[in-house]
């Protein structure tokens, strides 16, 4: 199998419409990324970065790919590295849904699981200095380093931001969430040339320190970073929206209420992101708003999805939430 043939997979044209209830109600079309293979965006990022590392001679056949990711990333690069003949080796942390942690192992990847905090209060630190030293031990081992390769934002330059326009085709705002920066950078950098009118707004979670926030304790994986992930450009962003975690699950659940499927965490905060936007007046009656969701749910059925796990981790949630976790 090829890259091309992989490529052909992309599912980049589904689009829900949604409704947000802020300022008097905000209409949005959410881009649909838990279709693709691997179940989320991260299915084009790791294509993107295979191909590069493929043209440029740093992969070589029979080769084994490490990265570091809390999942989504690790489940597409552990399916792209098995169809391409790589080898691949996830470092992870117990942030790591179990199923997504299964799925990985199903489809040949090997986990290194990392349990030690880093000095910022996440893993990421932990992890990439796990990367370094396995990297030290095999000399045929290859990071792929979605924090800094240019190829991470290039999957979105080339995918992402021409699938929001052959839908919307200049849109008022898009929001996006940014963890490891690299969807975020690459369609800001394709609006920016494309689209420029069009606002691109990144969402974050409390407690990560990419916009330059406090570091803080994170329970729910997907964005967020203990460390400035060096793709990270603010000046690409016309703005900045940061949620505490009790609003993305409260966004979170209420979809399922809503809509009758579960959205992961990083769509909920893009979608609370936008409430919150709304509501500090900056979104104008009748604007045209695309978000993307980057994965669905199904993964987080033990843990986002579970009333005693976010029982015991969250205590001030709205009346109605509350009431859906005791039921």
């Amino acid at each position: 199998m090829h890259i091309e043939d992989l490529a052909a997979l992309i599912q980049d044209d589904v689009f829900v419409p949604v409704r947000i209830d802020a300022a008097g109600g905000v209409d949005i079309l959410l881009k649909i990324e838990g279709l693709n293979p691997a179940g989320s965006i991260k299915f084009k990022t790791a294509l993107a970065m295979i191909a590069d590392m493929e043209r440029s001679g740093r992969l070589k056949p029979g080769a084994t790919v490490v990265e570091s990711s809390s999942g989504n990333l690790g489940l597409a690069l552990s399916i792209v590295c098995r169809a391409l003949g790589y080898g691949f080796v996830c470092v992870s942390d117990p942030s790591i849904s179990p199923a997504t942690r299964d799925m990985i192992e199903a489809t040949g990847g090997r986990m290194e699981p990392v349990t030690e905090i880093d000095e910022n209060g996440g893993y990421l630190g932990t992890r990439l200095r796990r990367i370094a030293a396995l990297l030290d031990r095999h000399a045929g081992w290859v990071w792929t380093n979605q924090y800094g390769n240019p190829a991470a934002k290039w999957a979105h330059h080339r995918w992402t931001g021409p699938a929001v326009r052959r839908r919307v085709d200049r849109p008022d705002f898009l929001f996006v969430g940014v963890g490891t920066a690299g969807t975020a950078m690459g369609c800001a950098e394709y609006f920016r040339i494309n689209a420029p009118e069009t606002r691109v707004i990144g969402v974050d979670s409390i407690g990560s320190v990419t916009f330059g926030q406090t570091p803080g304790r994170r329970y729910l994986p997907g964005l967020g970073a203990s460390q400035q992930p060096p793709l990270f450009e603010a000046t690409m962003l016309d703005e900045q929206v940061i949620v505490p975690e009790t609003e993305t699950v409260t966004a979170c659940w209420r979809f399922r209420r809503r809509h009758g499927f579960l959205i992961g965490a990083s769509t909920g905060t893009v979608l609370a992101g936008i409430a919150r936007h709304a509501a500090a007046g900056a979104i104008p009656p009748g604007a045209t708003v695309v978000a993307l969701s980057p994965d669905l749910g199904d993964r987080y059925a033990a843990t986002l999805y579970d009333a005693a796990w976010i029982g015991s981790r969250y205590a001030d949630l709205p009346p109605d939430i509350a009431e859906a976790l005791a039921a």
